[in-house]
């Protein structure tokens, strides 16, 4: 059974989706407009973790327009004009109460997990609040 000192691994989301800096935000939006997905999109290059994009970060960049897939800014803007770069990571092996601790101040809502800047996974509010429900 996990405890709140077993590793964050155990509730991690392995394998996230990703992106690149370079991609438009036309693939954003399709990522994001798919159901049973994390609100946090964490951004690769060349194998190592540069950035975070954030459903509120992608909304915020919309500035009134179209949820038409023809609006320019779709394909006019990348996902580098839009993430958060370094976004807080943690390791595999960080306790759970830890990350829980981390995500509680409320400035962030999902923390990368990382390994010598390799993405290892991802991990949310909800991860912590599914660990927690097992515990009750």
């Amino acid at each position: 059974m996990k405890s709140p000192e077993s590793p964050v691994s155990s509730i991690m989301t392995v394998n996230p989706v990703t992106l690149n800096p370079e991609q438009k935000l036309l693939e954003v939006k399709h990522i994001f407009e798919k159901n049973e997905f994390h609100h946090h999109i964490p951004v690769v290059s060349n194998n190592k973790l540069v950035g975070m994009i954030s459903l509120i970060d992608f909304v915020r960049q919309l500035k009134g327009s179209s949820l038409d897939d023809a609006d320019s800014i779709y394909h006019e803007m990348t996902v580098n004009d839009i993430m958060t770069p370094n976004p807080r990571s943690i390791s595999p092996e960080a306790p759970i109460k830890v990350v829980a601790e981390m995500l509680a101040k409320g400035d962030i809502h999902a923390l990368t997990v990382s390994e010598n800047e390799e993405l290892k996974g991802i991990v949310s509010t909800a991860d912590i609040i599914r660990f927690l429900l097992t515990q009750i």
